[in-house]
């Protein structure tokens, strides 16, 4: 059972969030906060394995609750939720140890996706927010575009060619088990793979380095070979 932490402001919106999670049967919502500070208590109390957090709330908003979770419950996973306009924030949370990013509007079936994934110990960027990071960090027009793509080419042509392979599994939203059934390989090589893959992106997470996936290009595989 994977249980869940949920954290907003607005009580229709936490409703909402419990609705869809629970159409899952393997998972069960076992608090609820207002705000960051109370979800970080809760989180303490309860011990989550996912918290699924607003980027922004009164007093302490998701980002600010997402690096304590990070380095005081580091077991529990974290998702963001974001609206369009919130490209910074997204940024910000990058670095915070968020390793979910999912847009308030976009389907239910993403929702349950990517609490799964971060329960499995993946990062999981919606491709709306992937989109839209990789556009806001080349904001500056179509030259700025297309040097961001060039850069994280170059920095992902760095790589062994195994770890291009993991980078794009990574990227596309699968869990360390999971590259390892696909390239039948343990699981301790595809988490030596992973920590090689962060220090020579210069990242550090593996949210991070799906961002660098998405910019370089890296495809990720079909949605019904991630199963």
């Amino acid at each position: 059972m994977i249980r869940v932490l949920i954290a907003d402001d607005e009580p229709m919106i936490r409703a909402g969030i419990r609705a869809v999670l629970t159409t899952d049967p393997e998972i069960t919502v076992v608090a609820e906060a207002g705000d960051g500070h109370q979800a970080v208590e809760l989180v303490h109390r309860h011990r989550p394995r996912v918290a699924v957090l607003d980027i922004r709330m009164p007093g302490t908003g998701g980002i600010e609750a997402a690096r304590e979770i990070h380095r005081t419950a580091p077991a529990t996973g974290v998702i963001m939720l974001t609206t369009f306009g919130e490209d910074d924030y997204i940024l910000q949370a990058l670095g915070g140890g968020a390793t979910g990013f999912l847009i308030k509007s976009g389907e239910p079936e993403e929702l349950i996706a990517g609490v799964r994934a971060v329960a499995d110990g993946a990062a999981y960027l919606s491709p709306k927010v992937a989109a839209r990071v990789v556009a806001h960090l080349a904001s500056g027009g179509a030259g700025a575009l297309a040097a961001r793509r060039t850069a994280a080419r170059e920095r992902v042509d760095a790589l062994t060619a195994r770890e291009r392979e993991v980078l794009a599994l990574l990227g596309g939203g699968l869990s360390n088990g999971r590259i390892a059934r696909r390239l039948q390989v343990v699981e301790g090589t595809v988490k030596a793979h992973v920590s090689s893959i962060l220090a020579r992106l210069g990242v550090e997470n593996r949210a991070a380095a799906a961002v660098v996936a998405h910019e370089a290009g890296i495809l990720p595989p079909p949605a019904s070979e991630q199963r």
